[in-house]
């Protein structure tokens, strides 16, 4: 059966994909780490590779690769969020599928390559199959779940409870007091005023200078081509802003971009509020006066002010 060949530099990338045949389907997944539905996409990408043969010459290779740790290629298929899934076939894109649905993913490859084993709905193992229990099974279960032994009815053993003591692993009777509270809402005023620390500002990996992500680096470029002049946090020097973020924002990935205190979105939305309105920052517009700036101080001390159109 097929695997999923991992990726992790550039030239093993063009040393895979050359040395295949251009009869070749290429499936190439782009993920990251920390977003929680490659997770699930790993699996699917896996067991969906499990279904297919290994042939010689190959007629389908999956690849894996972290989008993070090779932005060059992700930037050359114009990867803007992951998970992301290419199919490639003699150097050209045949189709793309952008985001966690496992039944396109799969549908996508089967029209390219043809069905291959029985691996269920979406790329997933088929579902478990399930027995019913007995009249008689159900009563007894429930008789034991609910203290009792034996049979119903009046002659019924019930268990001794007489030197019962709760464990640790018992569940909490009572909610736990927690000191967690006023700590969070803490966190939760200083974001709101992180937000607000410029009018546009734009939470990365890295800095403007220096991005230490490919979608922080495509952002940070489509500011300055729009000469916005907007503040900047990166987030890697600060993992409670970074966690605490994604809660707050209901966004779970970086870079995100934020004007007015409000979230616009990540690398992706802002190319689409770009496609369907190009004025989209002309009020933060550096060459027009625009009303964008710097970052505040705290943002400021993850390095050298922000201003996008120097």
């Amino acid at each position: 059966m097929s695997t999923v060949t991992e990726i992790t530099t550039e030239t093993d990338f063009h040393h895979q994909t050359t040395h295949l045949p251009p009869t070749t389907l290429q499936v190439l997944y782009f993920h990251t780490p920390w977003a929680a539905p490659c997770a699930q996409m790993s699996t699917v990408l896996s067991t969906l590779a499990s279904s297919y043969p290994v042939q010689t010459p190959p007629t389908i290779s999956f690849f894996s690769l972290n989008a993070e740790d090779l932005p060059d290629i992700s930037e050359s298929h114009d990867v803007t969020a992951v998970p992301f899934i290419v199919l490639v076939r003699d150097g050209k894109t045949l189709e793309t599928v952008s985001g966690s649905d496992a039944s396109k993913v799969r549908d996508a490859v089967e029209r390219h390559a043809g069905k291959a084993g029985n691996t269920g709905k979406a790329g997933l193992p088929p579902a478990l199959e399930v027995t019913p229990q007995k009249q008689g099974e159900s009563e007894q279960s429930q008789s034991q779940s609910n203290g009792t032994t034996g049979s119903s009815g009046a002659g019924g053993a019930t268990k001794d409870l007489s030197g019962y003591a709760p464990k640790p692993s018992d569940p909490a009777t009572a909610p736990e007091m927690s000191s967690e509270a006023p700590a969070k809402e803490e966190l939760h005023e200083r974001l709101t005023q992180l937000v607000k620390a410029a009018p546009v500002m734009l939470f990365m990996k890295g800095t403007p200078s220096g991005p230490q992500c490919g979608f922080s680096r495509q952002l940070v470029s489509l500011l300055r081509q729009n000469e916005v002049k907007y503040g900047f946090f990166n987030i890697l020097a600060d993992d409670e802003v970074r966690q605490g973020l994604k809660e707050y924002a209901d966004w779970p990935t970086f870079p995100q971009l934020w004007v007015g205190g409000e979230l616009v979105g990540g690398l992706d939305i802002v190319k689409e509020e770009l496609d369907n309105d190009p004025e989209f920052f002309r009020d933060y517009a550096a060459s027009k006066g625009g009303k964008g700036g710097p970052t505040a101080p705290e943002a400021q001390t993850q390095s050298q002010p922000a201003t996008a159109s120097a």
